[in-house]
């Protein structure tokens, strides 16, 4: 699954289940969902921490590989061969 779209789901999981567990309390509804809210927020970074870093990595992958992308259109928009080519457009081995 990806990292991204579990520690979302993951997000909102606690959310609900803090929002659960204060519905017996008699207090406003909307004060229930704020207390969730910032309950939630607050137990992601102890519960949630694996999940997070492994979203951070895919982002950080991705962020490498656009960079990557973005030179290698540059230089060829700028006429320059790419690393690891030769005059001919052939890849060197």
């Amino acid at each position: 699954m990806n990292p991204a779209l579990k520690y979302t789901l993951g997000r909102v999981g606690l959310f609900v289940a803090c929002a659960l567990v204060l519905l017996p309390v008699p207090l406003n509804l909307w004060v229930k969902l704020m207390v969730a809210v910032v309950v939630s927020f607050a137990l992601q970074f102890v519960v949630l921490r694996k999940w997070r870093l492994e979203m951070i990595g895919q982002m950080d992958d991705a962020m490498v590989r656009r960079r990557q992308e973005k030179q290698r259109l540059r230089a060829a928009l700028a006429g320059e061969e790419p690393e690891g080519t030769d005059e001919d457009g052939q890849t060197d081995r």
